[in-house]
Protein backbone atom coordinates (compact mmCIF):
# COMPACT_ATOMS: atom_id res chain seq x y z
CA UNK A 1 0.00 0.00 0.00
CA UNK A 2 1.39 3.64 -1.04
CA UNK A 3 1.18 5.83 1.48
CA UNK A 4 1.35 9.78 1.01
CA UNK A 5 4.36 11.60 3.15
CA UNK A 6 3.70 14.65 4.96
CA UNK A 7 5.42 17.97 3.51
CA UNK A 8 8.37 18.96 4.84
CA UNK A 9 9.94 22.57 4.98
CA UNK A 10 13.66 22.49 4.91
CA UNK A 11 16.05 25.32 4.02
CA UNK A 12 19.50 23.99 3.44
CA UNK A 13 22.02 26.11 1.20
CA UNK A 14 19.85 28.90 0.83
CA UNK A 15 17.07 26.58 -0.62
CA UNK A 16 13.43 26.41 0.63
CA UNK A 17 11.84 23.00 -0.41
CA UNK A 18 8.35 22.48 0.16
CA UNK A 19 8.12 18.72 -1.03
CA UNK A 20 6.41 15.61 -0.83
CA UNK A 21 7.72 11.68 -0.31
CA UNK A 22 5.00 9.96 -2.67
CA UNK A 23 3.80 12.56 -5.04
CA UNK A 24 5.21 10.80 -7.83
CA UNK A 25 5.05 7.19 -6.80
CA UNK A 26 1.09 7.42 -6.69
CA UNK A 27 0.89 9.36 -9.69
CA UNK A 28 -1.90 7.79 -12.22
CA UNK A 29 -0.40 7.14 -15.18
CA UNK A 30 -1.51 7.35 -18.32
CA UNK A 31 -1.03 5.41 -21.54
CA UNK A 32 1.49 7.41 -24.05
CA UNK A 33 -0.48 6.69 -26.99
CA UNK A 34 -4.09 7.48 -27.99
CA UNK A 35 -6.64 6.36 -25.20
CA UNK A 36 -9.84 5.19 -25.68
CA UNK A 37 -12.82 7.21 -23.83
CA UNK A 38 -13.77 4.33 -21.65
CA UNK A 39 -10.23 3.42 -20.40
CA UNK A 40 -9.80 6.74 -19.07
CA UNK A 41 -12.39 6.01 -15.79
CA UNK A 42 -9.89 3.65 -14.94
CA UNK A 43 -7.26 6.38 -14.22
CA UNK A 44 -9.10 8.70 -12.89
CA UNK A 45 -8.29 8.74 -9.03
CA UNK A 46 -9.78 11.22 -6.77
CA UNK A 47 -6.34 13.21 -5.83
CA UNK A 48 -7.46 13.62 -2.14
CA UNK A 49 -7.93 9.69 -2.06
CA UNK A 50 -4.86 9.06 -3.37
CA UNK A 51 -2.35 11.57 -1.45
CA UNK A 52 -4.70 13.33 1.20
CA UNK A 53 -5.68 17.01 1.34
CA UNK A 54 -2.64 17.88 3.35
CA UNK A 55 -0.35 17.45 -0.50
CA UNK A 56 -2.24 20.61 -1.28
CA UNK A 57 -0.16 23.06 0.66
CA UNK A 58 2.44 23.10 3.03
CA UNK A 59 1.86 22.80 7.23
CA UNK A 60 5.32 23.97 8.35
CA UNK A 61 7.51 26.85 6.98
CA UNK A 62 10.99 27.28 7.57
CA UNK A 63 10.97 31.73 6.60
CA UNK A 64 8.89 34.56 6.50
CA UNK A 65 8.84 34.46 2.88
CA UNK A 66 8.34 30.41 2.63
CA UNK A 67 5.41 31.00 4.58
CA UNK A 68 3.93 33.87 2.56
CA UNK A 69 4.61 32.03 -0.58
CA UNK A 70 2.90 28.83 0.90
CA UNK A 71 -0.01 31.03 1.93
CA UNK A 72 -0.43 32.63 -1.46
CA UNK A 73 -0.33 29.13 -2.87
CA UNK A 74 -2.65 27.38 -0.92
CA UNK A 75 -4.73 25.42 -2.86
CA UNK A 76 -7.91 23.97 -0.93
CA UNK A 77 -9.92 23.62 -4.40
CA UNK A 78 -7.01 22.23 -6.76
CA UNK A 79 -3.35 21.77 -7.00
CA UNK A 80 -0.76 24.67 -7.27
CA UNK A 81 2.68 24.47 -7.99
CA UNK A 82 5.14 27.01 -7.78
CA UNK A 83 9.18 27.32 -8.12
CA UNK A 84 11.51 30.12 -8.38
CA UNK A 85 14.91 30.92 -8.16
CA UNK A 86 17.06 34.12 -7.57
CA UNK A 87 19.43 33.93 -10.64
CA UNK A 88 22.00 36.32 -8.49
CA UNK A 89 22.20 33.93 -5.04
CA UNK A 90 20.54 31.19 -6.37
CA UNK A 91 17.82 31.44 -3.89
CA UNK A 92 15.44 28.70 -4.49
CA UNK A 93 11.65 28.47 -3.26
CA UNK A 94 9.16 25.44 -4.28
CA UNK A 95 5.37 24.88 -3.03
CA UNK A 96 4.70 21.23 -4.52
CA UNK A 97 7.57 22.04 -6.99
CA UNK A 98 7.95 18.13 -7.48
CA UNK A 99 5.18 17.30 -8.70
CA UNK A 100 3.80 17.24 -11.89
CA UNK A 101 1.35 20.09 -13.80
CA UNK A 102 -0.21 20.08 -17.00
CA UNK A 103 2.55 22.51 -19.31
CA UNK A 104 -0.17 23.19 -21.66
CA UNK A 105 1.55 25.61 -24.03
CA UNK A 106 4.41 26.78 -21.41
CA UNK A 107 6.01 23.83 -23.38
CA UNK A 108 6.44 25.92 -26.16
CA UNK A 109 9.58 27.82 -24.77
CA UNK A 110 10.86 24.63 -25.30
CA UNK A 111 9.82 23.66 -29.28
CA UNK A 112 11.40 26.98 -29.49
CA UNK A 113 14.87 26.73 -28.16
CA UNK A 114 14.96 23.20 -30.28
CA UNK A 115 14.29 25.20 -33.15
CA UNK A 116 16.97 27.56 -32.21
CA UNK A 117 19.26 24.88 -31.64
CA UNK A 118 18.95 23.89 -35.31
CA UNK A 119 19.42 27.37 -36.41
CA UNK A 120 23.05 27.46 -34.41
CA UNK A 121 24.05 23.67 -36.43
CA UNK A 122 23.06 25.28 -39.89
CA UNK A 123 19.98 23.26 -40.36
CA UNK A 124 17.71 25.80 -40.98
CA UNK A 125 17.57 29.56 -40.33
CA UNK A 126 14.87 31.91 -39.32
CA UNK A 127 13.91 32.98 -43.33
CA UNK A 128 13.25 29.61 -43.61
CA UNK A 129 9.61 29.05 -44.46
CA UNK A 130 7.46 26.10 -43.29
CA UNK A 131 3.39 25.92 -43.23
CA UNK A 132 1.38 26.53 -40.26
CA UNK A 133 -0.77 23.04 -39.52
CA UNK A 134 -4.22 23.37 -38.86
CA UNK A 135 -6.30 20.85 -37.29
CA UNK A 136 -9.02 18.75 -39.59
CA UNK A 137 -11.71 18.14 -37.41
CA UNK A 138 -11.39 14.52 -35.81
CA UNK A 139 -13.69 12.93 -32.64
CA UNK A 140 -11.45 12.65 -28.86
CA UNK A 141 -9.23 9.90 -29.14
CA UNK A 142 -10.26 8.87 -32.26
CA UNK A 143 -6.34 8.41 -33.04
CA UNK A 144 -2.83 8.76 -31.96
CA UNK A 145 -2.31 11.86 -33.42
CA UNK A 146 -4.95 14.29 -34.78
CA UNK A 147 -5.43 15.17 -38.19
CA UNK A 148 -4.08 18.26 -39.72
CA UNK A 149 -3.36 20.35 -43.05
CA UNK A 150 -0.88 22.86 -44.37
CA UNK A 151 -1.85 25.91 -43.95
CA UNK A 152 0.37 29.48 -44.88
CA UNK A 153 3.82 28.94 -45.06
CA UNK A 154 5.92 32.01 -42.86
CA UNK A 155 9.44 32.17 -41.76
CA UNK A 156 10.40 30.49 -38.97
CA UNK A 157 11.12 34.11 -37.03
CA UNK A 158 6.98 34.61 -37.53
CA UNK A 159 6.46 30.79 -36.70
CA UNK A 160 8.13 31.56 -33.12
CA UNK A 161 6.64 34.94 -32.77
CA UNK A 162 3.08 33.79 -33.18
CA UNK A 163 3.97 30.43 -30.85
CA UNK A 164 5.46 32.39 -28.14
CA UNK A 165 3.43 35.65 -27.65
CA UNK A 166 0.09 35.31 -29.59
CA UNK A 167 0.56 31.26 -28.24
CA UNK A 168 -0.58 30.12 -31.79
CA UNK A 169 -0.80 26.38 -31.78
CA UNK A 170 -1.00 25.90 -35.92
CA UNK A 171 2.15 27.67 -35.45
CA UNK A 172 3.75 25.23 -33.04
CA UNK A 173 2.82 22.26 -34.70
CA UNK A 174 4.61 23.45 -37.70
CA UNK A 175 7.83 23.99 -35.62
CA UNK A 176 6.95 21.29 -33.64
CA UNK A 177 7.25 19.04 -36.95
CA UNK A 178 9.94 20.44 -38.48
CA UNK A 179 12.19 19.76 -35.23
CA UNK A 180 11.15 16.23 -35.15
CA UNK A 181 8.01 16.31 -33.27
CA UNK A 182 8.04 15.62 -29.28
CA UNK A 183 11.05 13.10 -29.42
CA UNK A 184 12.77 15.56 -30.68
CA UNK A 185 12.10 18.16 -28.26
CA UNK A 186 12.28 15.33 -25.19
CA UNK A 187 15.88 15.01 -26.22
CA UNK A 188 17.02 18.87 -26.15
CA UNK A 189 15.42 18.88 -22.94
CA UNK A 190 17.25 15.90 -21.58
CA UNK A 191 20.55 17.36 -23.38
CA UNK A 192 19.99 20.20 -21.20
CA UNK A 193 19.91 18.21 -18.17
CA UNK A 194 16.54 18.71 -16.89
CA UNK A 195 14.70 16.17 -15.87
CA UNK A 196 10.86 15.96 -14.93
CA UNK A 197 9.71 17.55 -18.23
CA UNK A 198 8.21 15.45 -20.64
CA UNK A 199 6.09 16.06 -23.71
CA UNK A 200 4.18 12.86 -25.34
CA UNK A 201 1.72 15.30 -28.25
CA UNK A 202 1.50 17.86 -30.46
CA UNK A 203 -1.00 20.66 -30.12
CA UNK A 204 -3.85 19.83 -31.97
CA UNK A 205 -4.18 16.33 -30.06
CA UNK A 206 -4.08 17.57 -27.14
CA UNK A 207 -6.06 20.10 -27.78
CA UNK A 208 -8.72 18.19 -29.23
CA UNK A 209 -8.23 15.20 -26.27
CA UNK A 210 -8.60 18.05 -23.63
CA UNK A 211 -11.32 17.99 -20.68
CA UNK A 212 -11.32 14.47 -20.27
CA UNK A 213 -9.42 14.49 -17.06
CA UNK A 214 -9.36 17.37 -14.17
CA UNK A 215 -6.03 17.88 -13.32
CA UNK A 216 -6.93 19.38 -9.76
CA UNK A 217 -7.67 15.88 -8.93
CA UNK A 218 -5.37 13.78 -11.24
CA UNK A 219 -2.03 13.31 -12.01
CA UNK A 220 -1.23 13.25 -15.86
CA UNK A 221 2.56 12.44 -16.49
CA UNK A 222 1.96 12.57 -20.12
CA UNK A 223 2.88 16.76 -21.42
CA UNK A 224 3.72 17.23 -17.90
CA UNK A 225 6.67 19.10 -16.00
CA UNK A 226 7.35 20.09 -12.40
CA UNK A 227 7.59 23.93 -11.24
CA UNK A 228 11.60 23.30 -10.38
CA UNK A 229 12.16 22.09 -13.78
CA UNK A 230 10.46 24.47 -15.15
CA UNK A 231 12.67 27.01 -13.80
CA UNK A 232 15.92 25.07 -14.21
CA UNK A 233 15.02 25.73 -18.33
CA UNK A 234 14.48 29.05 -17.94
CA UNK A 235 17.51 29.88 -15.88
CA UNK A 236 19.22 28.25 -18.49
CA UNK A 237 17.88 29.69 -21.19
CA UNK A 238 18.19 33.33 -19.95
CA UNK A 239 22.13 32.57 -18.76
CA UNK A 240 22.97 31.40 -22.29
CA UNK A 241 24.05 27.68 -21.21
CA UNK A 242 22.68 25.89 -24.73
CA UNK A 243 22.13 28.70 -27.45
CA UNK A 244 24.28 31.17 -29.15
CA UNK A 245 23.80 34.71 -28.38
CA UNK A 246 22.23 35.58 -31.67
CA UNK A 247 19.37 32.87 -30.39
CA UNK A 248 19.33 33.51 -26.72
CA UNK A 249 18.76 37.41 -27.72
CA UNK A 250 16.47 36.48 -30.30
CA UNK A 251 14.14 34.45 -27.57
CA UNK A 252 14.20 36.32 -24.72
CA UNK A 253 13.10 39.23 -27.37
CA UNK A 254 9.63 37.24 -28.43
CA UNK A 255 9.37 35.79 -25.01
CA UNK A 256 9.07 39.92 -23.55
CA UNK A 257 6.90 40.77 -26.39
CA UNK A 258 4.19 38.42 -25.03
CA UNK A 259 0.54 39.48 -25.61
CA UNK A 260 -0.89 36.44 -23.43
CA UNK A 261 -2.03 36.69 -19.82
CA UNK A 262 -1.58 39.94 -19.11
CA UNK A 263 -3.66 39.53 -15.71
CA UNK A 264 -1.15 36.43 -14.98
CA UNK A 265 2.58 37.09 -14.12
CA UNK A 266 2.63 40.52 -15.26
CA UNK A 267 -0.82 42.05 -12.83
CA UNK A 268 1.37 40.88 -10.17
CA UNK A 269 4.93 42.49 -10.80
CA UNK A 270 4.96 46.39 -10.51
CA UNK A 271 5.82 48.99 -13.26
CA UNK A 272 8.98 49.38 -15.00
CA UNK A 273 10.16 45.52 -14.70
CA UNK A 274 10.74 43.40 -17.39
CA UNK A 275 8.79 40.45 -17.82
CA UNK A 276 9.62 37.72 -20.36
CA UNK A 277 7.12 35.05 -20.25
CA UNK A 278 4.70 31.77 -21.78
CA UNK A 279 1.20 31.09 -20.46
CA UNK A 280 -0.23 27.99 -20.87
CA UNK A 281 -4.46 27.31 -20.70
CA UNK A 282 -5.91 23.84 -20.79
CA UNK A 283 -9.02 22.47 -19.02
CA UNK A 284 -9.41 23.85 -15.77
CA UNK A 285 -5.81 24.90 -15.86
CA UNK A 286 -3.78 28.17 -16.39
CA UNK A 287 0.08 28.51 -16.00
CA UNK A 288 2.71 31.51 -16.56
CA UNK A 289 6.20 30.73 -16.77
CA UNK A 290 9.00 33.30 -17.45
CA UNK A 291 12.47 35.71 -16.51
CA UNK A 292 11.54 39.14 -14.28
CA UNK A 293 14.21 41.26 -14.16
CA UNK A 294 13.69 44.47 -11.99
CA UNK A 295 14.44 47.95 -12.68
CA UNK A 296 17.52 47.70 -10.54
CA UNK A 297 18.73 44.31 -12.62
CA UNK A 298 17.58 42.00 -9.84
CA UNK A 299 16.46 38.83 -11.85
CA UNK A 300 14.48 35.96 -11.06
CA UNK A 301 12.65 32.53 -12.32
CA UNK A 302 9.23 32.33 -11.54
CA UNK A 303 7.15 28.99 -12.95
CA UNK A 304 3.13 29.03 -11.35
CA UNK A 305 1.08 26.05 -12.38
CA UNK A 306 -2.80 26.52 -11.19
CA UNK A 307 -5.61 24.34 -11.18
CA UNK A 308 -8.82 24.32 -9.75
CA UNK A 309 -9.81 27.17 -8.00
CA UNK A 310 -13.28 27.54 -9.48
CA UNK A 311 -12.61 29.51 -12.77
CA UNK A 312 -9.95 31.13 -15.26
CA UNK A 313 -10.10 34.22 -13.89
CA UNK A 314 -9.64 33.11 -10.41
CA UNK A 315 -6.64 30.79 -11.58
CA UNK A 316 -5.48 34.35 -13.41
CA UNK A 317 -5.77 35.96 -9.88
CA UNK A 318 -4.25 33.27 -7.95
CA UNK A 319 -0.95 33.67 -10.83
CA UNK A 320 -0.91 37.43 -10.34
CA UNK A 321 -1.25 36.85 -6.68
CA UNK A 322 2.12 34.09 -6.33
CA UNK A 323 3.84 36.61 -8.88
CA UNK A 324 3.52 39.56 -6.50
CA UNK A 325 4.59 37.35 -3.58
CA UNK A 326 7.21 36.34 -5.12
CA UNK A 327 8.29 39.54 -6.21
CA UNK A 328 8.20 40.84 -3.09
CA UNK A 329 9.69 38.15 -1.03
CA UNK A 330 12.97 38.52 -3.37
CA UNK A 331 13.34 42.21 -3.25
CA UNK A 332 12.72 42.08 0.50
CA UNK A 333 15.76 39.43 1.02
CA UNK A 334 17.98 41.68 -1.40
CA UNK A 335 17.27 45.09 0.57
CA UNK A 336 18.78 43.16 3.50
CA UNK A 337 20.78 39.97 4.86
CA UNK A 338 19.02 37.04 4.72
CA UNK A 339 18.17 34.93 7.29
CA UNK A 340 17.47 31.47 7.59
CA UNK A 341 14.80 30.63 10.59
CA UNK A 342 14.38 27.34 11.72
CA UNK A 343 11.77 24.99 10.94
CA UNK A 344 8.63 24.31 13.08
Amino acid sequence: MIRAGKLIARCRAGTLRVFSMAAFAAAALLPAGAAQADDLGNVQSSFDSMFGTELRGPPVYSTQFGHQLASAAEASRGRIGVAAIDLKTGRTLDVLGDQLFPMASTSKIAIAATFLEGVDQGRWTLTSEFPMLIPVPSRPFSSAVAPVREGQYLSAARLIELMLTRSNNYATDGLLRVVGGPDAVNAWVRRAGIKDWHLDRDIATLVRDDGAIDPARVVDKRDSASPLAVVQLLKGLYEGQWLSKRSHNFLMETMENCVTGRRRIPAGIPSGAIVRHKTGSLNNTSSDIGIVETADGHVFAVAIYVTGQGSRPNREARIASIARTVYNGYMTESAGPYRTAASR
